[in-house]
């Protein structure tokens, strides 16, 4: 699955935006080209300040390099499944990912993988997802998509 096919799949969810930035953004230039899904139904910029999910394309040298993005083609999935998903899926608590790293490649395509930085917060990650994983990926990208709704519905209701 294309990072454009992704972004398309994004933006059929309800209150989704899918915001790719770049020059003129407020977005530093380092994530210029990287997408960020955010649960928005106001469809206010105020409400995008945590994304559900992102496409990174590029590595952010000196903080996120494990997975090499910096190869022709290659861009990595990002989802915040939250801490019990995380654990249904990988197998471990999200704040363990430190006694687990040495069993991962996170140069692997298609493959659903521990962020690299963000796990202990709940988020996985998959480098060109591709048929073995594509509809895993809808769901987890749904999935996500409802815990930000509660989270939204939360904050609104106070």
């Amino acid at each position: 699955m294309s990072a454009e096919a992704l972004l398309a799949f994004g933006r059929t969810l309800p209150g989704v935006v899918v915001d790719t930035v770049g020059a003129g953004s407020a977005a530093p230039e380092i994530a210029w080209g990287d997408s960020f899904f955010y649960y928005d139904p106001d469809d206010d910029e105020r409400n995008r300040m945590h994304p559900f999910a992102t496409i990174a394309t590029k590595d952010y040298t000196g903080f996120d390099e494990a997975s090499d993005l910096d190869r022709p083609g290659i861009f990595r999935l990002n989802i915040a499944v939250g801490r019990a998903a995380f654990r249904d899926l990988l197998g471990f608590e999200p704040d363990q990912l430190q006694t687990h790293t040495g069993g991962f490649d996170y140069t692997r395509l298609d493959l659903l993988l521990p962020h690299p930085i963000y796990a202990a917060q709940g988020w996985v990650a998959i480098l060109n997802p591709g048929e073995r994983t594509l509809e895993t990926v809808k769901t987890l990208i749904a999935g996500a998509r409802d815990l930000a709704a509660k989270r939204y519905d939360r904050r609104a209701s106070r």
